[in-house]
């Protein structure tokens, strides 16, 4: 019997030693969110704008995910236009007819933004230009904002300043 005893403890002790060098799975690592990053977005004030009290363009806080191009999400947040509790505080958006924008690039400092749809406007003399130079000016990589229409047409396309299509002239 004794022997009986010894071989199954000598088992045992076998066993045991073979759990614990058996590895044990690793936990799966827990997928995270990357952190939205807030960003900066001007609409048009429209009681500043009626009151002739600039400036004109209010920024309102909004999150985005990491992006490579924030002046991109910055854009599209805009053409997104305010939210209904914007809009209730009288924040507008002015597009001047574009629905949106086709590309924008970034080179030397200068922001090459290619609007899209129909230009339309209609003589006034404030313009989607406005809201759009403060929606990309502040980023320190853009000095000068180049906004070219759908034709892909702008008034000065070269050198440092900044240049509106012709069809937001007055």
């Amino acid at each position: 019997m004794r022997g009986n005893q010894a071989i199954l403890l000598i088992s045992l002790l076998y066993l045991a030693l073979l759990s614990a060098c058996t590895p044990k799975p690793s936990p799966t690592p827990v997928a995270t969110e990357p952190t939205p990053l807030e960003i900066s977005v001007y609409f048009t004030d429209s009681n500043r704008y009626s009151a002739g009290t600039p400036p004109f363009e209010v920024a309102v806080t909004r999150y985005v995910a990491p992006t490579s191009s924030l002046p991109e999400a910055v854009l599209a947040e805009f053409f997104r236009g305010p939210t209904e509790e914007e809009r209730a505080q009288g924040l507008e958006l002015i597009t001047s007819g574009f629905t949106g924008f086709s590309s924008l690039r970034i080179e030397d400092g200068v922001a090459h933004l290619y609007l899209a749809g129909p230009c339309a406007s209609r003589g006034a003399t404030y313009t989607i230009a406005q809201p759009l130079l403060a929606n990309l000016l502040p980023f320190d990589e853009i000095d000068f904002v180049k906004i070219y229409d759908s034709n892909g047409e702008t008034e000065e396309p070269t050198g440092p300043t900044n240049s509106i299509p012709f069809c937001l002239e007055p």
